[in-house]
């Protein structure tokens, strides 16, 4: 069992040694990023399998009740973290997501698969390595972010990550493959996972790129709006120039 502190040694530096080629790399977790994809994007290239579970639900088929709404705003944070977390933002600011979106997003389609939660169950978050050398645990791990891995300080007072080997390992292993194969409490979001990666480095027009700000910005006040709930003077203006209808077809 090995503790890193995260300032003195970094867990991404343990991971990089660790992942070798043929391993299996599994990891359970709230967030997946795509920068902290590239700060070991060497090293998964390599692997056999790369496999990821949201531990709490996202990009899952189904829509949010608005009553649960308290539920459905951390879950698009969930997802908008695939380009990067709010302690990410010098890294979108070095404009080099589009080659890492494609970059990762040509990675998923060849190495990885993703699943998601779909129940309110807790799950904790951790990462395997499955190696023919050794079996290797890291947690806690509560987002694959360069944050949680140890490229960045975040808002962090302490960020400690234990490395476990064998026979303490075998058990985080045996839980994922558990966890993996049960389709009452998993549903495959890959495609889905790609298809956000790929807005990323694809060429919009600037109309598109306005309207989905327009609808990042307006979509959950426009849904609550009904006969009950007029929206003002203010906002008619979305509505007189056909802003409902472009938000149906962006959805």
């Amino acid at each position: 069992m090995k503790i890193f502190d995260n300032v003195s040694e970094i867990v991404r530096d343990d991971m990089a040694q660790t992942i070798k080629r043929g391993s299996k790399v599994s990891i359970a977790a709230a967030c997946f990023s795509m920068y902290a994809y590239n700060e070991l994007k060497t090293q998964l290239e390599s692997v056999d399998e790369f496999r990821f579970v949201f531990t709490s639900p996202t990009f899952i088929a189904e829509k949010a009740q608005k009553q649960k709404r308290e539920f459905y705003i951390p879950r698009l944070s969930r997802e908008q973290s695939l380009y990067g977390t709010e302690f990410e933002i010098k890294l979108r600011n070095e404009m080099t997501q589009k080659a890492i979106a494609k970059e990762c997003a040509d990675w998923i389609r060849r190495k990885a698969h993703f699943k998601s939660n779909t129940t309110g169950e807790n799950m904790g978050g951790f990462m395997t390595v499955d190696s023919t050398a050794e079996q290797t645990a890291y947690m806690p791990l509560n987002n694959f972010t360069t944050v949680d891995i140890g490229c960045e300080r975040g808002n962090n007072s302490y960020n400690m990550v234990n490395r476990f080997e064998a026979p303490f390992s075998t058990q985080y292993m045996q839980l994922l493959e558990s966890l993996w194969k049960d389709r009452d409490k998993l549903q495959d979001v890959t495609e889905t996972v790609i298809e956000n990666i790929a807005t990323a480095y694809a060429e919009n027009s600037p109309e598109l790129i306005y309207f989905i700000t327009l609808y990042n910005v307006f979509s959950e006040f426009l849904e609550d709006i009904s006969e009950d709930v007029l929206p003002n003077e203010a906002s008619f203006i979305l509505f007189r120039s056909g802003f409902p209808r472009t938000l149906s077809l962006l959805r």
